[in-house]
């Protein structure tokens, strides 16, 4: 038990460091090559805080733990909503603009519902995947398309803006290329090892611990952006990092994963999916009236989230 607990933190220390490494070397190049930083929000540094949950699931689904695979996006997803936004509006605040409670919101509660509906048969095949696939790289084009043009200037990265330029070295920005990847694979295996260890003493499902321990241990990436945005008072980047990683897992997390190898669904509960809609709902619910989330509303959703977790509880 021991040995499986330090192989769980280990890996999530390990994925946090490659993601942070993977997102310093893309900016780098993307700056090299004169790549705005509106691109770079939205495709490098969202890759790079939702490739916990990618590496994870793609290599859960690959080596037949689908369990663990769809149970770590849907976890996460929640605690993305709840959790995270919890935390953040605990810190400061959050105000939404009128597109992202008109726009964004409508959209992940559709991608939310659409995966619900795919699961429905009891398992998430490669045509599904296809689609989801397909679906992220729609939205990520449109979404670039809107924004230029409406002219808006928009940055969603977890970096300080003093660090908003090319590194000193190319062969220091491969290093951190190549390494941040291997170390986002290592830390991966590591931690669905110890998960699955885990759930073989306790006699529990993996799905449990996915939901759970690597639902959160994977969010961290997004939980400190965010933490850190409502520090620096910048509830939109706090709000979009949210509700832009929980699209972008369902589209294109999910949609690798089940490219990879179908993944199984039936050790996921209705209520686990209700949970994950009627979460994304009541945040649309708590920004559609004020377009603003206070501490007493984040205390709720942290609230809720505790009660979510009790659940899993064997």
């Amino acid at each position: 038990m021991f040995y499986a607990i330090v192989f769980v933190l280990l890996g999530l220390a390990l994925l946090t460091l490659g993601a942070e490494g993977l997102v310093r070397a893309g900016v780098s190049f993307a700056l090299r090559m004169g790549v705005t930083p509106l691109v770079i929000g939205l495709t490098i540094v969202a890759f790079g805080t939702g490739s916990p949950e990618l590496v994870v699931s793609a290599q859960a689904s690959y080596f037949g733990n689908s369990g663990l695979a769809l149970g770590n996006v849907i976890g996460s997803n929640i605690s993305n909503t709840a959790l995270i936004l919890g935390v953040a509006s605990l810190i400061f605040p959050i105000t939404a603009h009128t597109d992202v409670v008109r726009r964004e919101m409508p959209i992940m509660v559709a991608v939310t519902g659409a995966l619900w509906l795919m699961i429905a048969d009891g398992e998430l095949g490669r045509v599904d995947g296809v689609i989801l696939f397909t679906g992220s790289i729609a939205y990520t084009t449109t979404i670039y398309f809107l924004a230029r043009r409406s002219n808006i200037h928009i940055t969603v990265s977890p970096i300080p803006d003093e660090d908003q330029e090319p590194g000193n070295s190319i062969v220091l920005d491969t290093v951190y290329l190549i390494g941040g990847l291997a170390i986002l694979v290592a830390g991966a295996k590591l931690l669905i090892d110890g998960a699955i260890s885990i759930a073989r003493i306790l006699e529990i499902s993996e799905v449990i611990i996915a939901l759970s321990v690597v639902a959160i241990g994977t969010s961290l990436p997004e939980l400190a952006t965010s933490a850190v945005a409502a520090i620096r008072k910048e509830s939109d980047l706090a709000l979009g990092n949210a509700i832009g990683s929980n699209i972008f897992n369902i589209l294109c997390v999910l949609g690798v994963t089940a490219l990879v190898n179908p993944v199984s669904a039936a050790e996921i509960r209705n209520f686990d999916m209700a949970v994950l809609m009627g979460s994304a709902l009541f945040l649309w619910a708590l920004l559609g009236f004020r377009f603003r989330l206070d501490r007493f509303e984040g205390a709720l959703l942290l609230v809720g989230y505790a009660i979510y977790l009790y659940t899993l509880a064997p």
